[in-house]
């Protein structure tokens, strides 16, 4: 996969440092109309040419990472348009719009590995970015980065095991629980963390590692295995909290909950059935239905208002 994230393009740029490489560090600093990454991504090219990140989806990369290697030789910041009021006329966007990138050949190592190692400790950070255009127009921006976003699974079969596939494609840090060995042994390797092999469904479980960073879905048909594991995620800062299962098994579970002593206040925060697309009979629809509510419920938490088609 495509490294996307900021903290898999920090982290690089430590480790490229810390190996003696020289890189330049590209930031996306405004974008008019159409994108394929936000505003504030980022990438990296090294002094071999590799690229690690993109700022497109193909279509002025490879220009991006030449003019990266040419700022590493002159050691000279830059500000580079692309699209709509460039200099560069026969590099335009297929969607019209236009994008401007910060290439930066001496990034301050000392904010990157404060950076990538908040991102690392999941917490949220924030960098700054200054450069002159070519015109002489001084611009400085600043951006937030969120660590990357948790998927923490319960459940076991088929939805279980697709879920933790779609989750990971998706760029996700998966964590899984199941009382199935074979499910675990499965998915295991889409997690970086060890899975957890649930014992009874009464125990009581350790839900520590959600945050305000992640989401946590229970995927069962069996709903023994539910209560104590969402008491527990409850109790958490976790963005999303969801199950599997009909409206009339939402319900239920809600009045289990309920008689748990869990709050009216704490029972609005669990969402059933999970998924945009209601009443789904196949794993992998399930899992593309409930990855895309968990994208929204996040693109509003970190401040990006989901956007209506016409």
């Amino acid at each position: 996969m495509y490294a996307e994230h900021p903290s898999d393009i920090l982290s690089k740029s430590v480790k490229l440092a810390d190996e003696g490489y020289s890189f330049a560090l590209i930031t996306s600093l405004a974008i008019e109309g159409g994108a394929a990454r936000e505003v504030g991504s980022l990438a990296i090219v090294d002094d071999s040419g590799n690229m690690t990140g993109y700022l497109s989806n193909g279509c002025i990369d490879r220009d991006i990472r030449h003019q990266a290697m040419d700022a590493l030789k002159s050691g000279q910041k830059k500000i580079i348009r692309y699209g709509v009021g460039s200099r560069f006329a026969d590099l335009k966007l297929p969607c019209g719009g236009a994008l401007s990138v910060l290439i930066d050949p001496a990034p301050d190592m000392q904010k990157i590995s404060h950076a990538a190692a908040k991102l690392v400790a999941r917490k949220s950070v924030s960098l700054s970015f200054e450069g002159v255009e070519d015109l002489g127009t001084q611009v400085s921006k600043s951006f937030t980065y969120t660590p990357r976003h948790r998927l923490v699974l319960a459940g076991r079969g088929a939805i279980f095991r697709t879920m933790s596939k779609v989750g990971y494609t998706t760029g996700y840090d998966v964590r899984l629980l199941s009382p199935e060995t074979e499910d675990l042994a499965a998915v295991s390797h889409l997690s970086d963390a060890p899975s957890i092999h649930l014992k009874t469904p009464n125990s009581a479980q350790d839900l520590s590692m959600l945050d305000a960073h992640s989401a946590f879905l229970t995927l069962f048909h069996d709903h023994d295995w539910e209560p104590s594991l969402l008491n527990a995620a409850l109790k958490t800062p976790a963005v999303f909290i969801g199950s599997l299962g009909s409206f009339r098994t939402h319900e239920k579970r809600r009045v289990t909950l309920r008689k748990m002593g869990i709050s009216e206040e704490s029972l609005l925060r669990l969402r059933g059935p999970i998924g945009l697309v209601p009443s789904l009979r196949d794993a992998p629809s399930i899992a593309i239905s409930a990855m895309a509510e968990i994208i929204s419920a996040f693109r509003i938490i970190d401040g990006i208002a989901p956007v209506a088609k016409s």
